[in-house]
């Protein structure tokens, strides 16, 4: 198996490539690139490794930036510090999100999931081959989020919000037992926070808990009209052009 590092620490290199060669004592391990620029440079020779290690900040900004200048068409498994990222690296080639300091097993974990793919497509079509990456792959989401209220630092649930919504540029938080809380996120990071899986922005002004729908029902112009477990400011309407996707996400359980 072809290795590449890419990591800007060398003393974290050195250790993610002596537990590879624990693992894998056949491996052939390429690098540490310590930068964008020095990882865009191998990679722009037609290397394909088998897989890559990489860190998401780099010494020459974030790692993200590598996938922009070339094509990588290698699994990813991201090895970082910080947990903010675990949205876009997912949609990066990602198969596994480690954070630091990692362990030999969490190292083990993403060989199995390397094995498990490799074996399935070795099986199955390249759609259901697809089709199990993104399975792999889907980042559960942020766990919570940090507000501040009456001169408090408080811990929301995610599982327990059940829409956010914008008012008057504010981006706001309403919990299944009605509470209210403003955070410092736009509603577009949030969606990139959240997951896909759980979240659906309903519109420019909602983005809403699948547990928080009570009905859905038809309405003028063939958009949708979402009614939820609790009164909402507005109504929530879904265009025309977003109702295929949103009925596809409310039957994808």
């Amino acid at each position: 198996m072809n290795i590449l590092i890419i990591e800007d620490e060398l003393r974290t290199a050195r250790s993610l490539e002596k537990i590879i060669k624990e693992i894998q004592p056949n491996a052939s391990i390429t690098g540490p690139c310590q930068s964008i620029e020095s990882a865009v440079n191998v990679l722009s020779q037609g290397i394909s490794p088998d897989l890559i290690f990489m860190d998401i900040q780099l010494a020459d900004g974030l790692s993200f930036e590598i996938f922009k200048q070339v094509a990588v068409k290698s699994p990813v498994v991201f090895c970082t510090a910080f947990d903010e990222y675990s949205i876009e690296a997912f949609k990066q080639n990602g198969i596994d999100y480690i954070l630091k300091p990692f362990s030999s097993n969490d190292i083990a974990d993403a060989f199995k999931k390397v094995d498990s793919l490799k074996h399935f497509y070795q099986q199955k079509s390249a759609s259901d081959f697809s089709e199990l990456v993104a399975k792999l792959a889907a980042p559960a989401g942020k766990s919570s989020f940090l507000v501040f209220q009456s001169q408090k630092y408080l811990s929301v649930p995610t599982d327990n919000i059940a829409y956010f919504y914008v008012s008057n540029d504010a981006t706001c938080i309403v919990t299944f037992d009605k509470k209210e809380y403003v955070i410092n996120q736009s509603l577009d990071q949030v969606a990139g926070l959240v997951s896909a899986v759980q979240f659906f922005r309903v519109n420019r002004q909602y983005l809403v808990n699948f547990k928080a729908i009570k009905e859905v029902e038809p309405f003028f112009m063939r958009k949708l009209y979402v009614k939820l477990v609790m009164e909402t400011k507005e109504k929530l309407l879904i265009n025309k052009e977003k109702t295929p996707r949103f009925l596809s996400w409310m039957e994808d359980r």
